[in-house]
Order: structure tokens, then C-alpha cells, then sequence
């Protein structure tokens, strides 16, 4: 069992909670029993290491068995040494050291897909995590980011995925121009999803929505610019009918794909 917070095998698995370690390795920090999980289901290969508390492990007998099926080793380590390695407040007993395993756009876009989300300079590492769920939730194909958005091996990113970072492909670090500009190459139409444009309601009664399609979510304070909306296909907003002065970016993610899922399997 390791028992020692300040062994130079926690403090590497710690420093995963930086930028700068991330890169330097290539490697990220996996926290809690349900994203451990859809790893060890998903993408076990990608598992460096797997750590747990010995009442962790009672409490997740799952984990222990998906890893022997695997034939990875969970390490025991206790409270203090879990909290040390751990990006969380409160952890819940369970990390694991992963590799990262970004995605190329031109492989996303080789599979014909039906359903992307495109961030641009998504920065708010909540909001990026969520709306990967919530692509992941309405089938969609894959999840681009481009411009300055948050690092997607962000713990704060990853935790938000709930695991669905595992289940469909993410691409990093892209140019917004070509990305739309590849993107319609292969007959995907963007949508970009901003206050300024027409209703969504147009463009469903429309049945633009049926169609292949990535949608395009902006910036959380700035959205989009006008070149950027000059690009896309369509400009829509979701219709606000009540009092709130405004949606949440991954909230209005979330509807567009899930309008767009209904679409394309009615």
C-alpha cells in the first residue's frame, strides 16, 4: 500500500491537475468510481495506473473486476495518499492515470458523420465537459475544439464528461476556418447556435435540421464573431419564454443536438 502523500509517485500523479504536466507527459488525471468505470469498459488500454482506498474498492466492486478482467492492477493506497493525488474537495477514492488519446478531424470527418459539436474558445471547463455528455446523450458523432478553448484533459473538463469522454471522438487544437471549410467539404452543414440569429423553430419547420450537421457553440461571453457567422449555414437561437435573461452555453448546446437527434430519426 502506498501511505506516503509526499512520495515523488504522488506528487508526478498530482501535478496531472496542471497544464504544464499534462503536456510534458501526455498523460491526464481520471477521478471517481463512474469515470474509472466507463474507462475500464470503454478504453482500458488507455489506463497508466489505477489507484484506490481499500473501502473504495469494497464500495465498487465493479472496479476491481473490470481491472482483473483487463489485467490491471489496482494499487492500494490510503486516505491522505488518495486526497494528495486527487483534484477534488472531497474524492471519492478512486484515480487513475490515463494517456490521452485526442482525435484528427480528418478521421472524424472520414466517418461520414451525421452530428458534430464544434466549441470555439469554450473556456469554461464545466461547460466544455457538458456539452461532451450531452453530444455523447444525443449520438451524436464526435466533438471538435478549436480557437483557445479549455484544455479538454482538464480535470474539471474531464470530471464534467462523466466518463463520455471514453465514447466518441474528440479533436483538439484546430482552426475554426478549416474546420468549417472541411466540414462542408464532406456535405455536413454548420449551425452556429447564437443569440443574433432566427429562431430554432425556423429552422426545424424548415427540416433543415434533419440534415447532417455540426453545430458551432461560441465563446461564453463574446459568442461568436461575425466572420465566424458568415461561415455557417444557418445562425439560430433557442427561444427563451420565460423571464431568464439568458441560457447557460452548455444548456443550449444540449437542445440543439437534441433537437437535431429528433430530427434525424423521425
Amino acid at each position: 500500500m502506498i501511505d506516503n502523500p509526499r512520495s515523488p509517485r504522488v506528487r508526478a500523479v498530482a501535478k496531472l491537475a496542471k497544464r504544464e504536466a499534462r503536456s510534458q507527459t501526455g498523460l491526464f488525471l481520471l477521478e471517481g468510481p463512474q469515470a474509472v468505470s466507463e474507462a475500464l469498459s470503454f478504453r482500458p488500454d488507455l489506463i497508466v495506473d489505477l489507484f484506490a482506498t481499500p473501502t473504495a474498492l469494497e464500495r465498487h466492486p465493479g472496479i476491481a473486476a473490470a481491472a482483473a478482467e483487463t489485467d490491471l492492477e489496482v494499487e492500494f493506497v490510503t486516505e491522505q495518499v488518495l486526497e494528495a493525488m486527487a483534484d477534488t474537495v472531497t474524492p471519492q477514492g478512486v484515480v487513475a492515470v490515463c494517456r490521452q488519446f485526442p482525435t484528427s478531424v480528418k478521421d472524424i470527418l472520414a466517418g461520414q458523420p451525421k452530428l458534430i459539436a464544434i466549441l470555439e474558445e469554450v473556456r469554461d471547463p464545466g461547460n466544455a465537459g457538458t456539452i461532451i455528455r450531452a453530444a455523447d446523450a444525443a449520438g451524436a458523432d464526435a466533438v471538435i475544439f478549436t480557437g483557445r478553448s479549455v484544455d479538454l484533459y482538464n480535470p474539471k473538463v474531464v470530471r464534467a464528461t462523466t466518463g463520455s469522454l471514453f465514447h466518441l471522438p474528440v479533436a483538439v487544437d484546430n482552426e475554426l476556418e478549416s474546420v468549417i471549410e472541411r466540414t462542408k467539404a464532406v456535405g455536413v452543414q454548420v449551425i452556429a447556435a447564437d443569440i443574433k440569429g432566427a429562431d430554432l423553430l425556423a429552422a426545424r419547420k424548415a427540416g433543415a435540421l434533419a440534415s447532417p450537421t455540426a453545430w458551432l457553440f461560441g465563446n461564453e461571453a463574446r459568442g461568436l464573431s461575425d466572420e465566424h457567422y458568415a461561415l455557417a449555414d444557418w445562425v439560430i437561437t433557442v427561444p427563451i419564454y420565460g423571464h431568464a435573461e439568458s441560457m447557460n452555453l452548455a444548456t443550449a448546446a444540449s437542445v440543439c443536438l437534441y433537437e437535431s437527434a429528433f430530427a434525424q430519426r423521425s
